[in-house]
């Protein structure tokens, strides 16, 4: 059994953040590790606390579990501060040849903000560099390039603008946008592509985003190519969706195992 490593938050609510990415994992049949970040307090309908585990702390977590375990992809979600981005940047430095996958955690869907100013600036000059593929929604690729991104031909141009940054692909992702399709469109080192899928009506949609890339992450360590690591995990996420039970008051979570 392969192992993969999430570096995130954790969500009370069991829908996204670490607990999302954990049970992602264990759907593709990986071993998941972690170390976790911020602690929030939230469930369905909002954040209404998150507490930044010290740096100190992230980074043993994080030597511990590379020291022991032969992890073939990483993934990062929320950071929290500039101090955990920059601690995690150091420690991915000493483990250039494993693949990264950066969700760049911005904002919670419920609008409490979950990376400071500083943090995004680092998150720009040292984490994207690292990457093999970032996968911001329209809103996190705005905050990140600078750039408006309202039609197909501005969200190319901010792609570009998050390659030069130094990843070396982008998702868009297409799931808060309008329109009969949720359109995910990857730039692999220049390469666009669309991934089109129905827009399913429902409120299980808490922790997309955090599934999506953990499912890519998934991919890329049981050998996938990017492009098939990324139409994967688009199907992946989709059937979840669509296989969910309502849980909660608010947006719910996705059944990870629709499978079983």
């Amino acid at each position: 059994m392969r192992t993969a490593l999430t570096i995130a938050g954790s969500d009370s609510g069991g829908g996204a953040g670490i607990q999302a990415d954990l049970k992602t994992f264990a759907a593709h049949e990986l071993h998941g590790v972690c170390a976790v970040t911020a602690v929030t307090a939230q469930n369905t309908l909002g954040v209404t606390a998150v507490e930044s585990v010290t740096p100190l702390v992230v980074a043993a977590q994080i030597d511990a579990v590379l020291r022991d375990f032969d992890v073939r992809a990483i993934k990062t979600g929320m950071l929290a501060t500039r101090d955990i981005v920059a601690v995690v940047c150091d420690r991915l430095e000493a483990h250039p040849g494993l693949p990264l996958v950066v969700d760049p955690v911005l904002v919670s869907t419920s609008g409490q903000a979950l990376l400071d100013e500083e943090a995004v600036s680092l998150v720009r000059t040292r984490l994207l560099p690292r990457a093999a593929v970032v996968t911001p929604n329209r809103y996190e690729a705005e905050v990140l390039t600078g750039l408006r991104i309202t039609t197909p031909q501005e969200a190319a141009v901010a792609s570009a603008r998050l390659r030069e940054m130094g990843a070396a692909a982008v998702v868009l992702t297409g799931g808060d946008d309008d329109g009969p399709d949720a359109i995910d469109r990857l730039d692999n080192a220049g390469r666009l592509s669309e991934l089109r899928g129905t827009r399913l009506q429902s409120r299980a949609t808490h922790g997309t985003g955090c599934t999506f890339s953990a499912a890519v992450a998934a991919q890329l360590a049981r050998g996938a190519r990017l492009d098939d690591a990324v139409a994967g995990a688009k199907r992946y996420v989709e059937e979840a969706i669509r296989h969910a039970s309502p849980l909660g008051q608010g947006p719910g979570p996705l059944n990870h195992f629709w499978r079983k």
